[in-house]
């Protein structure tokens, strides 16, 4: 499915979800109006912020729990 077989409600969740990702505030303060002109509620859109929040923590977690285990790997062997 390509991008121009969505919605445009589809496509700014999408947007939001990608802005969230990489740290974008410009492109959220831009995506979130244009969400909303779209169609989207406020509910609808603090829904897909909040799942692009899950996404984005899962790895950045598990970054953090390799750094941790490598720490204590390290530790164990001193």
């Amino acid at each position: 499915m390509t991008m121009s077989k969505l919605t445009d409600k589809e496509k700014e969740l999408v947007r939001i979800g990608t802005a969230i990702g990489s740290n974008c505030i410009a492109c959220i303060e831009y995506h979130i109006p244009q969400a909303r002109k779209a169609g989207l509620s406020d509910d609808q859109i603090r829904l897909a912020i909040n799942i692009a929040k899950g996404v984005k923590k899962v790895p950045a977690d598990m970054v953090l729990q390799a750094a941790l285990d490598l720490l204590k790997i390290h530790a164990d062997v001193d």
